[in-house]
């Protein structure tokens, strides 16, 4: 299973320093990956709860949030190796046509290195700021998907569909890797589930808000609507997004491993997490520690993802 981190693109920490630190830290270090998130803005009082917390507001490190793509298109040019991946950037708060190009360079300046990780998005405050109906947003989607990849592929792009539409055009540059970079689909419905299967290469999922039975149960789930799809099961790419909650051991002491929250605990009892979510034939684990104090020291960071990093080999 490969590793992967998420780098330090919003709160304080969101300096060119830190994310140029981190990327080539991570890359030095041997892991696979690193990924950043889109947020739009931090409304003062949502339309809809964020589902992370208690009360339904979202985090403070979502007041400041690096741009995505523009952060990944800096560290093309900075690291050699190291893959450059989305989880996620909502695809509907953007033309489908300039974000097929945005990623399309990216993957030229990377060399073949992007990997555009979408979802659709719940934030009703920022559907409106970009001028999108909330509504038929999942139907939207389906074409957006399949707009993206004739972008990428066909040497005469046109589309016409219920909303988005594209005049017999050429559009360039096409990516490096071919067909196209890996698409990956955030969400947790059966509806983004026969998305994925239809319109995608893969899925990324968050561990550690249920018991990774949760996890392995849809996987498997996904997996099955492949098969009934008449797809292969086993070209679904599963990459896991997790935030570890590491804690000394006198602070777990108190807590059984059955009582404990998942990819919370000592580096050990985390390991054993991770042991689990490999045999569920995960393909790679990101790890993120934006909402953690962790978060806050760059080399800490580094240090704690090499130590769960030796759990994926």
């Amino acid at each position: 299973m490969k590793a992967g981190i998420l780098l330090p693109q919003a709160g304080d920490s969101a300096t060119r320093d830190n994310v140029l630190y981190i990327a080539k830290e991570a890359e030095r270090e041997g892991f696979n990956s690193v990924w950043v998130l889109e947020r739009l803005l931090w409304a003062v009082k949502p339309q809809t709860p964020y589902a992370g917390t208690p009360d339904g507001s979202l985090p403070v490190e979502y007041q400041n949030v690096l741009d995505p793509l523009e952060t990944l298109t800096y560290l093309a040019g900075n690291t050699d190796q190291i893959s450059l991946g989305t989880c996620i950037i909502d695809m509907l708060f953007h033309n489908p046509v300039v974000l097929a190009r945005r990623f399309a360079t990216l993957d030229i300046l990377s060399q073949g290195r992007a990997i555009a990780g979408l979802g659709i998005g719940w934030s009703k405050d920022e559907y409106e700021v970009s001028g999108v109906p909330f509504e038929h947003r999942g139907q939207r989607s389906n074409e957006f998907l399949q707009m993206l990849k004739r972008i990428w592929t066909d040497e005469i792009v046109e589309f016409k569909g219920q909303f988005y539409s594209i005049p017999a055009s050429k559009i360039g540059p096409k990516p490096v890797q071919k067909p196209h970079p890996p698409i990956l689909l955030g969400g947790f419905s059966p509806k983004t589930f026969l998305r994925i299967v239809n319109y995608a290469d893969g899925w990324i999922p968050v561990a550690g808000f249920g018991q990774l039975k949760q996890l392995e149960q849809a996987i498997n789930g996904l997996r099955e609507v492949a098969r009934k799809a008449d797809k292969d099961p086993s070209k679904i790419r599963v990459f896991v997004l997790a935030y570890p909650n590491v804690l000394d051991s006198s602070s777990s002491s108190t807590s059984s491993s059955e009582q404990r929250l998942p990819m919370t605990g000592t580096i050990d009892q985390i390991g054993t997490d991770i042991d689990q979510i490999k045999a569920m034939d995960v393909e790679h684990i990101i790890f993120g520690h934006i909402f953690s104090p962790i978060g806050k020291d760059m080399k800490k960071m580094i240090e704690i993802t090499k130590q769960l990093a030796k759990f994926t080999k």
